[in-house]
């Protein structure tokens, strides 16, 4: 039988198999795309990587100018026609502070900025003036409405808007006609009236759609499950090696020690590709092959240790 030790590691590297796609969807998106600010840029893995007027970004509850160290709520909302949920993200520059309200939240890598925490299209947010009068604060909002099948495709739509508020007491603030307080938005209404669409038509764009992402995913559950097959031949192989083969035959420390360091230095590489794949949001395909070759080059160093660590043994001998 495989010892508990033994099936620890079989449990830990089929973890690193499949946290590719399970880092791949994380809540809010990532503040930095390809070096550039997503907040500035928008979401370049999604719609084609083009901003899109299909869907309204809007926040209401924005000041012409503000007052010092004054609290607003702001509203941020997003429609398009046929994506219902979606994220954002907001920053002020760090002029202000903001506040996170229900289903949104602090960006890690920019904590004065903010973004969802949960997927929709209405979220409301507070952002506190500062406590003196720093001029014109400009604001930058993005907002992404995606189909909802977890990938990043040419049916998600997204758009950015830029926005500023005025330094306190240079603009008319007329309480009585309830202009006070704006809504700011971007994209084209006209898009979210959607014409009747015949049913026999309407099939027939939703079976399309379901052949295409079972095109799109079929390298990824191919490659999965390829990957496991190979984990499951290396440990069955080291199983049988152990039980009925009397261990890893011995390799000479002179060959072991060179050999252990590249490899071990390939592994070094192909870790921090791996990490960076992940960290810059890659497709899923690249990191887990990446993520495969680096299991196999720590499995080499494992190999190698174990070797060298065996006894030697005479077979030729009379």
């Amino acid at each position: 039988m495989i010892s508990r030790r033994g099936r620890l590691l079989i449990v830990s590297l089929l973890a690193l198999l499949f946290i590719a796609p399970a880092l791949g969807m994380p809540a809010g998106p990532p503040w930095e795309n390809n070096g550039n600010l997503v907040v500035e840029t928008g979401c370049s893995c999604h719609g084609g990587g083009s901003p899109s007027n299909n869907v309204v970004v809007s926040i209401s509850g924005i000041p012409r100018s503000y007052d010092t160290g004054q609290s607003y709520d702001f509203t941020i909302s997003l429609q398009d026609a046929t994506n219902s949920d979606g994220g954002f993200m907001l920053w002020d520059y760090n002029s202000g502070t903001l506040t996170p309200g229900d289903g949104s939240q602090t960006v890690t890598e920019e904590p004065g900025a903010l973004s969802q925490s949960a997927s929709g299209n209405d979220w409301i947010v507070t952002w506190t003036a500062p406590a003196e009068d720093v001029g014109t604060i400009a604001f930058q909002l993005v907002g992404n409405a995606v189909n909802g099948d977890g990938l990043p495709n040419e049916e998600d739509h997204w758009n950015v808007l830029s926005f500023s508020i005025s330094a306190p007491d240079t603009t008319t603030n007329d309480d009585e006609d309830g202009l006070a307080l704006r809504t700011i938005s971007v994209g084209d209404y006209d898009s979210l009236f959607v014409a009747d669409i015949d049913p026999e038509e309407l099939e027939a764009e939703r079976q399309q759609h379901i052949a295409d992402q079972y095109f799109e995913n079929g390298n990824l559950f191919y490659w999965t499950t390829l990957s496991v097959l190979l984990i499951a031949a290396v440990f069955q192989g080291e199983f049988y090696e152990r039980k009925f083969g009397g261990g890893p035959p011995h390799l000479d420390r002179s060959l072991a020690m060179p050999q252990g360091i590249q490899r071990g230095i390939v592994s070094i590489v192909l870790t921090a590709l791996f990490a960076y794949m992940i960290r810059e949001g890659f497709a899923y395909g690249y990191p887990l092959v990446v993520g495969m070759l680096a299991l196999w080059a720590i499995f080499g160093v494992y190999r190698t240790i174990v070797q060298a660590r065996a006894e030697k043994k005479y077979t030729d001998l009379i």
